[in-house]
């Protein structure tokens, strides 16, 4: 019998790509000064029956409410939740979103696969109103994973090939298809064989370029694309993120390269916006901002209010060839409580005005996030779409060398102050908070964050303890409460968007 390796690898380097680990010193640290006893506890009793992973168990503190943007433990500290792996656009709890969901629990809880529903059939109809072109044809699946699991399923049906190209550190879920789709060794390594076919190419990643682009994107990556469909002649899809949630942000020109390359080849161009559609960017779907439709677009995470799990796959109506195969036939596909959820949170965002305040805030945060990086050197780019927000920490400038130990030291700073976000790539700081933000909780994120970062880069070695930063019981303005006014002029995102990266 061989003994289960526990130990952490010498190298957490190559974990870093989708998120900040449970692994490192900084996050023992943090849990050794932060958290009380019975907060350990708990922590115990999860990773005792948990099996662990990289990216959860063991785990970095128990909740005990989630309410609009705010999360709040055990011990009662709040954090303005700028993560929430990207469910929460509506926020968390939001009324309507738990009214549909209680009634529609009263009178229709389940739909067996055989029959169909009122709530499924409205949600469908719904997205295939919103989605661009002709995207006409919806098919639900649990999650995400799922659904690019259909999408892939579905293009090898219509070209007749199974080859794919999808990019290096991209995400599409951690099934294998997924995983093989995607480009993140902490998914990949040491797994074995993955799908055959999968090919990989560059991300339009301007700051980190093989091609030496240094921060301009010259469209080589969107060449190289065209490039490999012809040569390997026989591609069935591009799989890939219209905007990487790191974020890293493609020129307006790229995909309209990448939407003729396939077309020129026969492909079909799969969009994955999974963490960034329904309203993130500004616009309810992120290739609106590109003028292109994909053939297949795959939505989910916010899709099912913050509260139920649901993904969609949305097609072009001449895509509609599988009736004898069945691409997903997942027990909860036509599920009538996660459609109602579903219907409930595009209501929000269509009525609340989210997408306006999506672009509104977004705009007024880069604004602030250019001004930080004037007076903190470790900055080396902000960058941002509407409510999908990017802070590189770097060492130099010049060379774009990635600060990851400062990063983590950033963020465990900021969850003592109150705040939470995700790191990506090890140190790109990265911002999603409700799109039902206001100003006000907007601009307190911002000063927690600026203030962290000044303490990383002037203060004394990273040991941080509540109340020293911040005190967890400290009341942050809630929704409702007045809005400050923004700082200085800011050029409109149009502006940002037409330079290709901001």
């Amino acid at each position: 019998m061989n003994t289960p390796q526990t130990h952490p690898p010498a190298s957490l380097q190559h974990l870093k790509s989708e998120g900040d680990i449970n692994l490192s010193p900084h996050r023992a640290a943090w849990a050794r000064d932060n958290l009380d006893a019975g907060t350990h506890h708990w922590l115990a009793e999860d990773a005792e029956f948990f099996l662990h992973q990289a990216l959860s168990t063991p785990c970095l503190d128990v909740l005990r409410k989630s309410e609009g943007i705010y999360l709040e433990d055990l011990q009662g500290r709040r954090y303005l939740d700028f993560h929430g792996n990207s469910v929460h656009q509506v926020g968390y709890g939001h009324p309507r979103v738990v009214e549909a969901i209680i009634n529609q629990m009263r009178e229709l809880p389940f739909c067996p696969r055989r029959f169909t529903n009122l709530p499924a059939i409205g949600l469908a109809k719904k997205l295939a109103q919103l989605a661009p072109g002709d995207l006409q044809k919806v098919l639900f699946s649990p999650g995400g994973t799922t659904a690019i699991g259909m999408a892939l399923k579905l293009a090898r049906i219509v070209t007749g090939r199974y080859k794919t190209i999808s990019m290096w550190d991209s995400f599409h879920g951690a099934s294998l298809d997924a995983i093989s789709l995607g480009g993140e060794a902490i998914f990949r390594r040491g797994i074995g064989p993955l799908l055959p076919g999968c090919e990989h190419v560059p991300p339009p990643d301007a700051r980190h370029c093989l091609w030496g682009c240094a921060g301009k994107c010259s469209l080589k990556c969107a060449d190289y694309i065209d490039y490999v469909l012809e040569k390997e002649g026989d591609v069935a899809a591009v799989v890939a993120e219209t905007v990487r949630c790191t974020p890293f942000i493609p020129p307006p020109e790229y995909w309209k390269k990448v939407r003729a390359a396939c077309d020129r080849h026969g492909a079909l161009l799969i969009l994955d916006e999974i963490p960034i559609g329904l309203g993130r960017t500004g616009k309810m779907f992120a290739c609106e901002h590109y003028d292109i439709v994909p053939d297949l677009l795959v939505i989910g995470k916010g899709l099912g209010g913050g509260i139920f799990p649901l993904a969609a796959l949305i097609a072009r109506k001449d895509l509609d060839v599988a009736a004898s195969t069945a691409l997903g036939h997942y027990t909860h596909e036509k599920n009538p409580v996660a459609a109602a959820a579903a219907l409930a949170t595009i209501e929000c965002l269509e009525s609340e005005g989210l997408l306006e305040n999506a672009r509104r805030l977004g705009e007024h945060a880069l604004g602030r996030m250019r001004t930080m990086m004037e007076h903190h050197p470790c900055i080396g780019d902000v960058r941002g779409l509407g409510l999908l927000l990017g802070m590189e920490i770097v060492t130099d400038r010049r060379t774009f060398a990635r600060a990851a130990d400062t990063a983590e030291k950033i963020l465990y700073r900021a969850l003592a102050s109150g705040l939470s976000f995700k790191l990506t790539m090890g140190n790109i700081i990265t911002l999603t908070p409700p799109l039902t933000i206001t100003l006000a909780e907007m601009d307190r994120a911002l000063d927690i964050l600026e203030d962290c970062i000044g303490g990383v880069e002037h203060g004394p070695e990273l040991r941080v303890r509540l109340g020293e930063i911040g005190s967890p019981r400290t009341e942050i303005p809630g929704p409702g409460k007045p809005n400050g006014e923004p700082n200085g002029e800011l050029a409109s995102l149009a502006d940002h968007f037409s330079a290709g990266r901001v």
